[in-house]
């Protein structure tokens, strides 16, 4: 699995301030705020990520992915636990992979390969047979709040 560590951090600060977010990097020994899975897993807090080196890539794109996916207004109040539906979840899911190709040395197959080893449930079995069949739901509702151009980004 593909950590933070293994990448520059300074693209991944620079993806989520695309989107009025905060990376926060802790200490690797240190508890990681607002991490609803636990160590080593993201968490966010508001417009905050949090993440040691040691945290996942996929992990962090995620949380970041449902701070970006969450209305305005209910973003700040996000604690832990930012999923609010499963038409979010997916959006988050989907939009995951689409930022995985904004960070050098990640990309959308790498991330996908990481979601199915730490255990992302798909109905087709794979991330990325859903990104590829099953995942129009997820297109539409990122779409029409304008959150990706994703007819230009799958191909």
């Amino acid at each position: 699995m593909l950590t933070l560590a293994e990448i520059a951090i300074d693209d991944a600060v620079a993806l989520l301030a695309r989107y009025d977010l905060i990376l926060v990097r802790v200490a690797d020994d240190a508890p990681i705020p607002g991490s609803y899975w636990g160590e080593p897993e993201a968490g966010v807090i508001g417009e905050k990520v949090y993440v040691r080196g040691d945290t996942p890539v996929h992990s962090l794109l995620h949380e970041a992915c449902h701070l970006i996916v969450a209305a305005p207004e209910r973003r700040s109040q996000i604690h832990t636990d930012a999923s609010e539906s499963q038409a979010e979840e997916d959006a988050a899911c989907y939009l995951q992979i689409l930022l995985a190709d904004a960070l050098p040395g990640v990309g959308r197959t790498r991330l996908m390969a990481d979601m199915d080893a730490w255990g992302y449930s798909f109905r087709l079995g794979s991330a990325r047979a859903w990104f590829e069949q099953d995942a129009e739901d997820a297109c539409a509702w990122l779409t029409s709040r304008h959150l990706a151009d994703v007819h230009a980004a799958a191909g």
